[in-house]
Order: structure tokens, then C-alpha cells, then sequence
């Protein structure tokens, strides 16, 4: 069964399935769309005593809701300064090492940092020798994207691509499949280096937003775009430990990539299959 899930994803239209799921997750459909998030809620097990409104009825579209904040306080802040923290609520996939330039994905699949950063070699280079972290969100997980560290962003590129499912599954067999999906790549400039957060999206992930530049995708495309910021003076974007960066809608994965040097070892427990919270302590910083 399966081979059976993996060969259909090979054959389905993906992108077309996926922009018709968000059509309808951004459609205000009243009594509807309550029925759908109250299924959804229920079949996902989702505690919504966490959420800042509990309520299904508060949430006008299926995205409102995807994407609903928590209660202020609900996620504190790891408060250790030599410690970066977990940037969503998800599961650990893989990390560790980047070995000659190669990103470790399941048993038997690996994927190169470069085909990572969509060709980028000058932003290769940076991580070289350096770790990574790979952040698996299902269905239930909280959706908003946080800074484990505060940084300035420098760099922003978009990387079309496929839409296979990021589960654990479809990871396990389908080869290179961080570096073959669409994604958005934001790197910030942070006191420990150089910091790449790559958005991956997958099937019926409706759109991928930054809080800098709102929908990156859709709409879609077949080329690479790259935009480059300011990292000093007044147009600089500089976001704080724990500040929300982005969003998805509907759930995938966050890789991480961190410069050589830059972490000194994860946080206890933290290791493939640990849950994640965000604002936890996730890695300590290199002295």
C-alpha cells in the first residue's frame, strides 16, 4: 500500500490539486466552512483550548483557522541566551552534519545543500561543514514560523518545483525531496553566522507567506527569483528571537541551515522523531 501512495504521488496533478485546496481554505463559506474546521478539528485531535480563539465560528475561512495564534504565553521563550529555540511546533525529522555539501533525509536519501538553496553557490559556501535541522509540522501542529535567533534577513529566494507530501513516508522514498519541491529560502544574518530557513512546500500547501513580503506562493513559476535586502541603515529588517517570519498554509516542513562552527550540540532530546515546541530550547551556541 505503500508503493501505492508514493507511485500516485508520481502521477497526480499536484500544483492543480493544490491551488484548488486553497481556493477553497481562502473562501468564506459560513456554516460550511464552521462544519469543515470542527471535522477538522475533531480528526486531528487539534487542542484548541490553546488557540487565542477556541471557538470554530471565530475563524471566517479554513486558512484563518490553519493559521490561528496561540494565547500569549502559550509558547515561552527559552530564556537561556546560549541556547536557540525550536521554531515551530512540529517533529524533528533528521539533523545534524552537512557533509561534503550533502543534507542527510531518511535512510538510503540524501540531497545536496546547493540544489537546497536553489543553486545558490555563493550561499552554499556559507554553510559548508555547517548543521541542519529538518522540522516535519502534520496536519495539527501550529502553522506560524518563529526566529530561533535574532537575525536580519539578507536574502530571500524563491525555488519552483514539485509538491510531493513532506510526511514521514513520502521522505523515506522519495529521493531528494527537500531540494525537488517549491520553497522559499529566507537567509538572515545573525550573531552566530550566517542563518538559512527554507520553507518547503508540499500537496495542498495553499501558500507559503513571510511577514516581509506576504504570498510568495502561489502564484507559481518555472524560474528562480532572488531578492537581496539591506542589513544596515532604516530599511534594514531585523526580527527578534521568537518573532513570528512567516506561515504556512496548510502543513509542511522548515529546514534549517547553520554555518560551521555556529552550534556547539542540540539541546537534550532533541533528536529525530523528538516533538518539537516552539520557543524551547532547541541548540546551544558555540562559545
Amino acid at each position: 500500500m505503500d508503493k501505492v501512495k508514493i507511485a500516485l504521488q508520481y502521477i497526480m496533478p499536484k500544483h492543480l490539486l493544490s491551488r484548488l485546496v486553497g481556493k477553497l481554505a481562502a473562501a468564506e463559506m459560513g456554516s460550511v466552512t464552521t462544519a469543515a474546521i470542527n471535522w477538522f478539528i475533531k480528526q486531528y485531535k487539534i487542542d484548541m483550548s490553546e488557540a487565542a480563539e477556541p471557538e470554530a465560528t471565530a475563524y471566517s475561512c479554513f486558512n484563518d483557522f490553519f493559521t490561528r495564534a496561540l494565547k500569549p504565553g502559550i509558547r515561552p521563550l527559552c530564556d537561556d541566551n546560549d541556547y536557540i529555540v525550536h521554531p515551530v511546533d512540529g517533529a524533528v525529522s533528521q539533523l545534524g552534519p552537512i557533509k561534503e555539501g550533502r543534507i542527510f533525509q531518511a535512510k538510503g536519501h540524501d540531497y545536496s545543500s546547493l540544489a537546497l538553496l536553489g543553486d545558490q553557490a555563493d550561499d552554499a559556501k556559507r554553510f559548508e561543514g555547517g548543521d541542519f535541522a529538518t522540522i516535519y509540522l502534520a496536519p495539527k501542529d501550529y502553522h506560524r514560523i518563529h526566529m530561533p535567533i535574532k537575525g536580519t534577513l539578507s536574502k530571500m529566494t524563491y525555488v519552483p518545483g514539485e509538491l510531493f507530501s513532506v510526511n514521514p513516508l513520502t521522505a523515506e522514498n522519495v529521493p531528494g525531496l527537500f531540494a525537488r519541491n517549491e520553497r522559499v529560502v529566507a537567509i538572515f544574518e545573525t550573531e552566530i553566522g550566517p542563518m538559512a530557513m527554507v520553507l518547503v512546500g508540499a500537496t495542498i500547501v495553499a501558500s507559503i507567506e513571510t511577514v516581509w513580503a506576504g504570498t510568495v506562493t502561489p502564484p507559481t513559476g518555472k524560474k528562480v527569483f532572488t531578492w537581496d535586502y539591506p542589513t544596515e541603515g532604516p530599511n534594514a529588517l531585523t526580527l527578534e528571537k521568537g518573532a513570528e517570519m512567516g506561515r504556512f498554509k496548510l502543513g509542511s516542513t522548515v529546514v534549517m541551515l547553520f554555518a560551521k562552527d555556529a552550534l556547539d550540540e542540540f539541546a537534550d532530546g532533541v533528536e529525530p522523531r523528538s516533538v518539537t515546541r516552539m520557543g524551547q530550547a532547541f541548540a546551544k551556541i558555540e562559545d
